[in-house]
């Protein structure tokens, strides 16, 4: 059994990977926070230089639109991909996720409900 450490570290490691191998390059800072039966992903960094200006081209209602758009296309193409990355580290299905950017500050929100909450043992423990 893992700790719960362990976990958000597992699901921060495979968050970067999917945002290295399907948005191009992974954040530059990730944290997972387990809270019962949610796992909350916060990435910071994560707008592409081609995306950076597309927003500052635009104008910014647009543009933020528009980046909103393709990221949301993205991750729910690549659903079942992030999904089947969560159960397989804590092996308890995922119920909902939930995705947002803000193209000011290069912050992404991803959130897992899961259907129950994931056992964990005490880190002080073996």
């Amino acid at each position: 059994m893992k700790t719960q450490g362990e976990i958000e570290s597992l699901i921060c490691e495979g968050i970067s990977r999917f945002e290295q191998d399907y948005m191009g390059r992974g954040p530059k800072d990730i944290r997972a926070h387990l809270l019962g039966d949610l796992i909350v992903v916060r990435l910071k960094g994560v707008l592409t230089a081609a995306e950076q200006h597309l927003v500052k081209s635009l104008s910014a209602e647009k543009g933020r639109d528009l980046l909103k758009q393709v990221r949301t296309h993205l991750i729910e193409t690549a659903r079942p991909v992030m999904e089947a990355m969560v159960q397989e580290v804590i092996g308890i299905k995922v119920l909902s996720l939930h995705h947002d950017i803000s193209t000011s500050t290069g912050e992404e929100v991803i959130l897992f409900t899961l259907v129950a909450p994931p056992e964990f043992r005490d880190p002080k423990k073996r």
